[in-house]
């Protein structure tokens, strides 16, 4: 049985004594991280430089950390409610102040995305790897210790711990364990919050060597709030939707996009008229339009995805993903999300969460072991993922800048569109938002080249944007470039074809068909009002942890945000808010930022613009 603790401070110490001065430690992805334990770790070794301490990990999770007034007002009273006694993680702190000691070294895979930007340690000591190579990685560094989150049950008077929200790489190191090719320390720390999930990350207690558990290292578990869905990201998830076949699997990435399919999908099974109809509104030409799939989910779909998210838990209630593989609907590695979400799973009856299984990432992510299992179980495959720019010839830029700079990480992309290519019937589908905010201005994320890519154009398959569809698996590269400019926003669309024009790419009298030319965001807001009137499209299809006061800010702090690019527009909205009388309903939002009664100018004048921006924001 492993051994127990109360304190941190002592279960350090164990492990110094067992292990010695010379630790590589495994810390999970995302949620899994145990806390005390790891800033316990870290404690020793800042006051004792005889301790060399390495950090594998990837995903470290930050309290949002507002920039200015009324960020902080916003977020200050939703971060203590959200996140109330989340202790931070030492070495980030020490990482962002450059303060990190000499003989402490953090290593990841994957960052919080746009987090770890121009700080030089984290970007130095950045590993740029497949999900699933991650713990080869690390067993190749000597990992001598591995610490985790775990959920505690006691079974026949015994005890077990459930990896729960992170099996991904964990269970891969220890069926090396298993097999002598490692050997490292399990440590775990009980937290009361996690669900305890079955399968095989339900570890008896002798796998591990000692374990946290007491009330005083307790702590609220990591919980983003979602975040609303823009026309944006609404029309996305619609086009993808409209890619997934009845009787499939469906795989999503991180990010809001796959909210927005998830709702796609559920609008689709339970009104198809409707979603055929939004759909037709969105797409400008009949020619794509006939490779739409829009009929409800007969047969329903099987999921099998390295990120378990809320989303996927509305898709099984809502009766889509069905379609089961040995009792198993839903298949994932690891899990993060809102309260709600922690709270859905640990209330689920036995029977229906033995219908989610959490399991190694070489079994989400790959096709080897048991192959021809997977492949009989993998039908119709619809790999969704996000991007950041893509180029004319189909390149795809996710992780990073040309520059160097590492913005998230590889993750399981290429790992899916190695998929997407190995599985008849599969695709790849990765989505972008066509343009993005720079400065005062806006730029195309399609561009004709970029010094960076995460995949490369030979494994070029479905591209998605607000605009549309680009499918350029097997084409040309002219007909591939013909195809991207379809979906480009129509304010870059001739410079682009230019370029490609001028590299000899496109024939000379090229031209853009006159479908494709009214790629504005105008047409997309319009195209989906009738379904967002109708309720179908709700901004937070899956709840939320905002109230109600803040749910209306969101979007009026968003407008001013988007104002600020352009200081013009600034004047206006402070008249207009100088001179209307706030309703009911806005006083309570400016009483929310604590502007109900402005003292200074400053106030005063924070007052009037989150005023106009109220009104603004429900005129959109």
């Amino acid at each position: 049985m492993p051994k127990q603790f109360t304190d941190p401070e002592a279960i350090a110490e164990d492990i110094i004594r067992d292990v010695g001065t010379n630790l590589v430690v495994g810390l999970p992805l995302g949620l899994g991280k145990a806390n005390h334990v790891i800033n316990a770790l870290y404690a020793r070794a800042a006051a004792d430089r005889a301790i060399n301490l390495t950090f594998f990990s990837a995903l470290t999770l930050e309290k949002p950390k507002p920039s200015n007034l009324l960020e902080r007002r916003f977020i200050a009273p939703v971060i203590e409610r959200l996140f109330g006694n989340y202790p931070d993680l030492a070495y980030a702190g020490a990482l962002h102040a450059g303060a990190l000691p000499p003989n402490i070294k953090v290593i990841e895979f994957f960052f919080l995305a746009g987090r770890w930007l121009h700080v030089p340690f984290a970007q130095q000591h950045y590993i740029s790897a497949n999900y699933t190579h991650a713990s080869s990685y690390l067993l190749a560094r000597g990992l001598n210790v591995v610490t985790q989150l775990v959920a505690k049950r006691i079974v026949d008077g015994v005890p077990r711990y459930s990896l729960s929200c992170n099996t991904d790489t964990t269970l891969d190191i220890l069926r090396a364990r298993a097999e002598g090719r490692a050997s490292f320390k399990l440590i775990g720390q009980v937290n009361a919050e996690l669900p305890f999930m079955p399968g095989a990350g339900d570890l008896p207690a002798e796998e591990f060597s000692a374990i946290l558990d007491s009330p005083a290292t307790e702590f609220p578990l990591f919980a983003p709030p979602s975040e609303p869905i823009t026309d944006t990201k609404y029309a996305i998830g619609l086009h993808a939707a409209g890619l997934v076949r009845d009787g499939g699997t469906l795989q999503i990435g991180i990010g809001q996009i796959g909210d927005a399919l998830a709702q796609g999908l559920i609008v689709r099974h339970r009104n198809p008229a409707q979603f055929e109809a939004t759909v037709r509104r969105l797409t400008p030409a009949a020619a794509q339009l006939a490779a739409v799939e829009t009929g409800a989910f007969e047969k329903g779909l099987y999921g099998v995805s390295e990120m378990l998210f809320e989303a996927f838990l509305a898709l099984i209630d809502a009766g889509i993903l069905k379609r089961d593989v040995d009792g198993v609907v839903l298949h994932g590695a690891f899990f993060l999300g809102p309260k709600s979400f922690y709270r859905a799973l640990r209330d689920m009856t036995p029977e229906q969460l033995a219908r989610i299984q959490m399991t190694p990432v070489s079994f989400t992510n790959e096709l080897y072991g048991d192959e021809d299992t997977k492949r009989r179980a993998r039908v119709d495959a619809r790999f969704v993922n996000n991007a950041m720019m893509a180029t004319l010839m189909g390149a795809v830029v996710s992780d990073g800048l040309e520059d160097g700079q590492v913005v998230s990480g590889v993750g399981g992309q290429y790992n899916f569109v190695a998929q997407a290519f190995a599985l008849q019937g599969a695709r790849s589908v990765l989505t972008l938002e066509a343009t993005r905010p720079a400065g005062a201005k806006t730029q195309s994320n399609i561009r004709w080249s970029y010094g960076h890519e995460t995949i490369p154009r030979h494994l070029r398959d479905v591209i998605v944007t607000e605009y549309g569809v680009a499918d350029l698996r097997g084409k040309s590269d002219a007909d591939v470039i013909a195809a991207m400019l379809q979906v480009t926003d129509s304010r870059f669309q001739g410079e682009l074809a230019r370029q490609a024009t001028d590299a000899g790419k496109l024939p000379r009298n090229f031209e853009i068909p006159a479908a494709y030319r009214e790629n504005h965001p105008d047409r997309i807001a319009s195209a989906l009002k009738p379904a967002r009137q109708a309720g179908l499209l709700p901004s937070f299809p899956f709840g939320s942890d905002f109230t109600g006061a803040e749910e209306r800010l969101i979007p009026a702090l968003q407008l001013l945000q988007e104002a600020q690019r352009s200081p013009q527009h600034l004047p206006g909205l402070l008249w207009q808010g100088f001179t209307r009388r706030p309703d009911a309903a806005d006083q309570e939002c400016l009483a929310r930022l604590g502007l109900d009664r402005p003292k200074t100018f400053s106030e005063r004048a924070y007052r009037a613009l989150v005023s106009a921006a109220l009104v603004k924001s429900r005129e959109a």
